[in-house]
């Protein structure tokens, strides 16, 4: 054979191999830096009469384009790209798209729990996407929330996570998991850490809004909503299986934590699966080397030989004790019979160990401990949860129709025995809470939305309380916490209108309706309380509305204007717990309490320099009115009992005092290139209240707090430089019960409890090796700062190495 045979020959495959990837080719879309797949790409030509979308692989098939035909590609989220059918050929099929700098958080769900663009809502509200989650790598959902600059978290111990916004905590905030309401009958005025039982490598997005949201949740969201949404199992687009799953491994040196996780999703046509499981086991947490040497913990107390002994503390940093273990199980299965038709089922597990409450193990009594032992025992999260939706194109009443039921159970108890003393105080609670919502979209016109729907929530709180002889091992029946048996109910109508007369202004209202029923038995307690009454019953309604305004005069500029009223309705907590506030007091039921309503006013301000400086500014001001809060009290005329064996001053939730709180939001974007870019958040927050006509400073506000980070960006590397900072807290602008707890401070030079200023300095970073592996790095707080957040039992972690492999089927 002549070599110009064989030159001829080895041509000709060529070409059939190159005509076949060209003609018969599929592209697949990718996002660039992070590698990810787009799904819902539209791929058309410059008639727009050839027409593709991007499956959920990214992927599309180009066989009706023609070989130089120029094909666009596009979606919302990202920079329009065009190329012709040969260009991607030799591109090796694959297209990288680049992602708007506003463009990924541009779609929201808490607002109205239907889809809306961002920009139509007048509040404002931070979303967190997957790819910040897998950057941030947070070690719980509390410290995913921090990283987002707008908010504060508080920790009594290492397994907790109590989130302040705008002023607000506990129960004047919401938590939402896939649209079912995590808050129940029991939910405290005091540091909160149930959202630290929500699984952040189960977490899909968050989304948090920044003020009131009563019109669409009801009770409780006073100050804030946060809505987390897990994973979604995903269908198979063909007729073969889609199989995917990620294992993670991490380890951060602070806490010695060891973490692994794993995910499995199988997608057939109609059907999907979606498994996930977390371990972590975190050891007691190493503080930081420099600092206030208030925050030590020199000596700690042991058991040996049947006694109670108090040792010296070998690593004063070490804070003894603290470390925990804890489990997330979620499995959810997906069925979508057709296009306008979805089914999903969920099943949630969150169980931790026994783990201290390490701000009550370092108060002192004389020169001793105050207790020898003070522990939560596992926090138990148990959620099932079913939904329907359904689009419909003829219906007079929606085009999108969804129903969510769910049931969740919630365990926790504590466990308290003084310094030398063989009573071992034991109190477990349990709530059982069904919720069914009915949420309908539809649209009136072009121009006009309504969002309305109906709600039922039912609570059973089971309570009980002995204490028992470590010695003797002999028990004995004691004051339960709450009183067992009780019940709160909730049930509310609401509708929502979204009038858009034209691209650059939107009109936004609402209004809710609900009646908050309670009831409680005191009869078993009143053996030990002797209280006027043996039962009670609160049965309250409340009206909440919202109005307000987005108007873009430009692509420059956007305002935002909002005004809401939103209420708390007291729940058992309020009306009916018997617990040690802080040494020497207890907080008995209260029979006369209503609900407590807050107005509100936001005004948001965005400035958009081309995408290449984004500038976004909020002032609010919120008027608590009817405010429940924890005053002394009296009982029988006594304002002191006997409680666990300690004389203690009265106290109970009252509708005692008003609140003003008022703050300024600073956020700002700078992109210098597609690589390279700045971001900033800083918080100023202030806030008085009502103290039988003296003003003290608001229990929740948080000190002025921000972050600046510089990031790049290139290809399969992203590097994170960022700075966290705090400001101080003088002990005149300390809450009376934030200055009485002395233990959790530092002191200043007049021997005053404050909250010292702090920053750190921190560097992460993220590496994809390939399609399958990722490796992410972080070192916290470098220079080894020695700091405690504002409320917090718990000093923060010193320099932390943090590192995780991360595997992709």
């Amino acid at each position: 054979m002549s070599l110009q045979l064989k030159r001829n020959i080895a041509y000709s495959i060529f070409l059939v191999l190159f005509l076949q990837s060209v003609f018969g080719q599929t592209v697949t879309v990718l996002e660039e830096g992070s590698l990810t797949p787009i799904p819902g790409v539209a791929l058309y030509n410059f008639k727009k009469n050839k027409t593709q979308v991007t499956d959920l692989n990214g992927k599309a098939a180009l066989g009706i384009f023609d070989l130089n035909e120029i094909i666009f590609f596009q979606n919302f989220l990202y920079e329009k790209q065009k190329l012709t059918k040969a260009e991607i050929a030799k591109n090796n099929n694959i297209i990288y798209l680049v992602p708007k700098v506003e463009g990924l958080k541009q779609i929201v769900i808490s607002a109205s729990k239907f889809e809306q663009n961002k920009r139509d809502i007048p509040q404002t509200i931070v979303s967190i996407d997957a790819k910040d989650i897998a950057l941030v790598n947070p070690q719980t959902s509390a410290d995913l929330l921090e990283n987002t600059g707008n908010i504060y978290i508080q920790k009594s111990q290492l397994g907790g996570g109590s989130p302040m916004i705008r002023g607000f905590s506990t129960n004047r905030l919401l938590i939402t998991v896939d649209g079912v309401r995590m808050n129940n009958a029991i939910f405290r005025g005091g540091n909160l850490q149930n959202v630290i039982s929500i699984d952040p490598f189960a977490i899909k997005n968050t989304e948090v809004t920044l003020g009131a949201g009563s019109v669409v949740y009801g009770s409780d969201a006073i100050g804030g909503v946060m809505s987390f949404y897990t994973k979604k199992p995903q269908l198979s687009y063909k007729d073969d299986l889609y199989l995917s799953a990620n294992a993670l491994v991490r380890y951060a040196s602070a806490s010695e934590e060891k973490t692994g996780h794993f995910d499995v999703n199988l997608g057939y046509k109609k059907w999907a699966f979606l498994t996930s499981a977390s371990y972590t086991n975190f050891d007691d947490l190493r503080m930081g080397s420099h600092g206030p040497s208030d925050y030590l913990r020199s000596e700690y107390v042991v058991r040996e030989n049947g006694e109670d002994v108090m040792v010296s503390n070998s690593n004063p940093l070490v804070q003894t004790p603290t470390g925990y273990d804890q489990i997330n199980l979620m499995q959810k299965v997906r069925y979508e019979p057709s296009d306008n038709l979805n089914f999903d089922f969920g099943v949630y597990y969150s169980t931790t160990s026994d783990y201290s409450r390490y701000d009550r193990l370092i108060r002192y009594r004389g020169d001793n401990l105050r207790s020898a032992e003070w522990n939560y025992g596992p926090q138990q999260w148990f959620m099932g949860n079913f939904q329907l939706t359904k689009l419909s194109s003829n219906s007079n009443l929606y085009d999108k129709i969804q129903t969510t039921l769910a049931y969740q159970n919630f365990k926790e108890s504590r466990e308290d025995r003084d310094y030398q003393s063989a009573i071992r105080e034991v109190r477990s609670e349990s709530v059982d809470a069904i919720s069914f919502n009915l949420d309908l979209e539809k649209d009136l016109n072009k121009k006009t939305s309504v969002f309305y729907g109906l709600e039922y929530l039912h609570n059973t709180v089971g309570s009980k309380g002995h204490e028992e002889n470590i010695e003797t091992n002999e028990t004995a029946p004691n004051v339960s916490r709450y009183p067992d048996g009780s019940t709160w109910q909730s049930i509310a109508a609401y509708a929502s209108l979204k009038h858009k007369p034209n691209a650059k202004f939107v009109f936004q209202t609402g209004l809710r309706f609900n009646q908050v029923i309670a009831k409680a038995d005191f009869t078993a307690n009143n053996e030990f309380l002797n209280l006027p009454f043996n039962d009670v019953e609160i049965n309250t309604g409340a009206l909440t509305g919202t109005a307000g305004i987005t108007w873009s005069p430009s692509d420059m500029i956007q305002w935002k204007l909002n005004a809401s009223t939103a209420f708390r309705a007291p729940n058992i907590d309020d009306i009916g717990k018997v617990f040690d506030s802080e040494p020497g007091s207890v907080v008995v039921p209260n029979k006369d309490l209503k609900a407590e309503y807050a107005y509100s006013g936001e005004l948001g301000l965005k400035l958009n320099f081309d995408n290449k400086v984004v500038l976004d500014l909020a002032t609010y001001y919120t008027f608590l009115d009817n405010a429940l809060i924890r005053r002394n009290y009296e009982i029988n005329g006594e304002t002191e009992i006997m409680y666990d064996g300690e004389l203690s001053n009265v106290q109970a939730i009252q509708n005692a005092s008003k609140a003003w709180i008022y703050g300024f939001e600073v956020g700002l974007e700078v992109n210098f290139s597609k690589q390279l870019k700045l971001k900033s958040q800083y918080n100023v927050i202030g806030g008085t209240e009502d103290n039988d006509g003296v003003e003290e400073p608001v229990r929740h506000v948080a000190p002025n707090f921000g972050r600046t980070h510089v990031i790049w960006k290139k290809n399969k590397l992203q590097l994170d430089a960022f700075v966290v900072y705090n400001n101080e807290l003088s002990n005149n602008q300390l809450a009376a019960s934030e200055s009485s707890k002395d233990y959790i401070y530092a002191l200043d030079a007049d021997g005053n409890p404050y909250a010292p200023a702090w920053y750190t300095l921190n560097f992460r970073t993220q590496y994809q090796y390939n399609d399958n592996l990722t490796l992410t790095a972080s070192l916290e707080n470098i220079t080894d700062q020695r700091y405690r957040p504002y409320s917090s039992g718990i000093s923060a972690a010193g320099r932390n190495l943090i590192l995780a492999l991360k595997y992709t089927l």
